[in-house]
């Protein structure tokens, strides 16, 4: 093609055969779809680096195999607070450096990142990009392939620009500090010519962003043109924009961030059998309906197939407890430890075998729900986040979000039974069990909720917000 650019000669390889090729790039995406974090192994020729890796280092060392490529670095885009990071397990177990930037102030071995230096893994380039915000350390990694070019084709942004969102300022430094921060970080970034593809630290499920695309990837031209964040033409406006809509902290955030920042984090142990006695908590993660029909005597339930298992876990459970697990079978309770793990909750005791069930637990259907408002004979707790309170709820209901649940349990009003409720039964689930565990009589609405009792024709009472 007349105008094209030709690859430099010095890229070709030939084979046997006196045939010459241009060896490919490595590249992936790995998406935790329980956490919504997104990782990457890029490289070529051989060797390649692991970005922002999951405890679970298995899925990079089974691609590298696959790729013929051997991990030689991990690139970290900043000190994570939402997941455990495999740095650790790659450093230990596979003797990997990681490359971090000094302002996270590892406690660990580590090669300094430092803006605007390369890291060369064959005829990759990765370039440091130091863009704080999201928190003071943070880096994007813009990524060449010098077979083809010297300029980027894609850029790894970590927490700093997501597809159709931008990250939250407020977990590491004063909201307003991390904003003005994360402004003129997105500036750098939307230097990058448009046509390179975004490839983001998360995507949708993830707490660290309010509208973020459950899409994997987009382009600098992509967001620049419909991120309606990224549109506002000044800069007090994305200030006041990106502090407004940062939802509730996690609380294992700070435990999360001690333990990525301090010393290496070892694979933990295989799961044994245990007795409920061995273990401050008692974590049943079947389904809602199993845990109804019996359970051990104070358990709490967040059943495994939910969405967000990790995150809704690390809402009712302490870092400092250990936990045995009640499961349908010893493979299942070790894929939970291996998510809780996932969330900075280390101390997991072991497994139960045949629990005694001794406990039941009795939903409420709508029908029912009906006859107990009627009457007068129910505390309806609205388990939901204030957001979606906010967009209608039942009249009478009490709020009291599911993740504030067993701070407060104690705080029940003696007017009979109390039933949970939430959108479709998840969180309304897992609330009943922290009041039941409690000594609440507590009640879950297991199918249906506010929706639900909206469209069998019922009020529901809305708020509107000042500015709406």
């Amino acid at each position: 093609m007349e105008g094209a650019s030709r690859p430099p000669a010095e890229n070709f390889r030939c084979d046997s055969g006196g045939r010459c090729y241009v060896p490919p790039v490595v590249f992936r995406q790995f998406v935790d779809s329980d956490l919504g974090c997104a990782s990457y192994l890029v490289g070529s020729e051989g060797v390649a680096a692991v970005v922002d890796p999951a405890l679970a280092i298995e899925q990079y060392l089974e691609e590298a195999e696959r790729q013929g490529v051997r991990i030689v670095a991990c690139l970290e885009t900043h000190t994570h607070a939402d997941h455990v990071s495999g740095h650790g397990r790659l450093a230990l177990e596979h003797d990997v450096r990681v490359h971090a930037h000094p302002a996270g102030a590892p406690e660990y071995p580590f090669e300094p990142l430092e803006d605007g230096a390369v890291l060369e893994l064959g005829t990759v380039a990765v370039t440091v990009l130091h863009t704080p915000g999201h928190r003071p350390e943070h880096c994007a990694f813009a990524v060449a392939d010098r077979s083809r070019s010297e300029e980027p084709w894609l850029v790894l942004t970590g927490d700093s620009l997501f597809v159709g969102d931008v990250a939250r300022p407020d977990l590491a430094v004063e909201p307003e500090e991390g904003a003005r921060d994360l402004y003129r970080s997105m500036q750098r970034l939307l230097d990058l010519g448009d046509g390179v593809e975004v490839y983001p630290g998360h995507v949708a499920g993830s707490l660290c962003g309010a509208a973020m695309s459950s899409k994997g990837s987009s382009t600098i031209g992509f967001e620049r043109r419909f991120s309606s964040i990224l549109a506002l033409a000044s800069e007090d406006e994305f200030v006041d924009a990106s502090t407004s809509s940062a939802g509730a902290k996690p609380p294992n955030v700070a435990h999360v961030v001690a333990l990525n920042r301090g010393p290496f984090v070892a694979q933990p142990p295989p799961l044994e059998p245990v007795g409920a006695s061995d273990a401050d908590v008692v974590l049943d993660v079947r389904s809602a309906e199993a845990f109804a029909t019996g359970h051990v005597r104070g358990a709490l339930n967040v059943p495994l197939d939910a969405r967000s298992f990790g995150t809704k876990a690390g809402y009712v459970l302490a870092p400092e407890e250990r936990i045995a697990l009640h499961a349908d079978t010893p493979e299942q309770a070790q894929r939970a430890a291996h998510r809780l793990h996932a969330v900075g909750l280390l101390q997991v005791a072991g497994y139960l075998v045949d629990p005694p069930a001794t406990e039941r637990m009795h939903p409420v259907d709508l029908d029912e729900l009906e006859r107990l408002l009627r009457d007068g004979a129910a505390d309806v707790i609205d388990v939901r986040d204030p957001h979606e309170r906010d967009a209608g709820y039942i009249p009478g209901t009490r709020h009291v979000p599911y993740r504030l649940l067993r701070a407060l349990a104690g705080d029940g009003n003696g007017h009979g039974a109390v039933v949970t409720i939430c959108e479709t039964g998840a969180r309304a689930a897992i609330a009943a069990s922290v009041l039941a565990a409690a000594g609440v009589d507590a009640r879950p609405v297991l199918h249906g909720g506010v929706a639900a009792w909206r469209e069998r024709g019922h009020a529901t009472i809305g708020f509107r917000r000042c500015g709406a």
